[in-house]
C-alpha cells in the first residue's frame, strides 16, 4: 500500500472539516441576521455563539456531539410540524387552487407567467 497516504487523508479529512466550519458559519450568520436584525451587536452575539458551540464540540466526546445534534435537529423539526399545523388553513387554501389549476389543464403549460398563461393556448 501507499505509505503516505494517512497523511493525504489526514490533510483532506482536515481541509473538509475546515471548509465545512466556514461554511455553517456563514448559513448560521445569515439566517441568525433574518431573525434578530443585521446590526454590529447582533453578529458580534452569534459569533461569541458559534464560536462557543464550536470549542465545546472539540472538547466533548463524539457520542454527546451526536446527542447534541440529534437535540437539535429534533427541536427544529418540533418548531417545524408545529409550524406546518399553525399554517394549515393556508396549506389546505393552496392545495385546493393546485388542484384545481391541474383539473382545468392551465398547469399544463409550464414556464409561464399568469398573464402570459391567459394569452396562450393550452394543447
Amino acid at each position: 500500500m501507499l505509505p503516505w497516504f494517512p497523511a493525504v487523508l489526514a490533510v483532506a479529512v482536515s481541509l473538509f472539516a475546515f471548509s465545512t466550519l466556514i461554511t455553517w458559519s456563514y448559513y448560521g450568520l445569515k439566517a441568525w441576521e433574518y431573525l434578530f436584525g443585521r446590526s454590529k451587536g447582533s453578529e458580534v452575539s452569534y459569533k461569541c455563539v458559534f464560536l462557543f458551540f464550536t470549542v465545546v464540540g472539540t472538547v466533548l466526546t463524539f457520542t454527546q456531539v451526536l446527542n447534541f445534534a440529534d437535540a437539535a435537529l429534533f427541536v427544529c423539526a418540533f418548531v417545524n410540524l408545529l409550524g406546518v399545523y399553525l399554517l394549515l388553513p393556508v396549506i389546505k387554501r393552496e392545495m385546493k387552487e393546485y388542484l384545481a389549476d391541474r383539473k382545468s389543464g392551465k398547469l399544463k403549460v409550464l414556464g409561464l407567467e399568469d398573464e402570459d398563461l391567459e394569452s396562450s393556448t393550452v394543447r
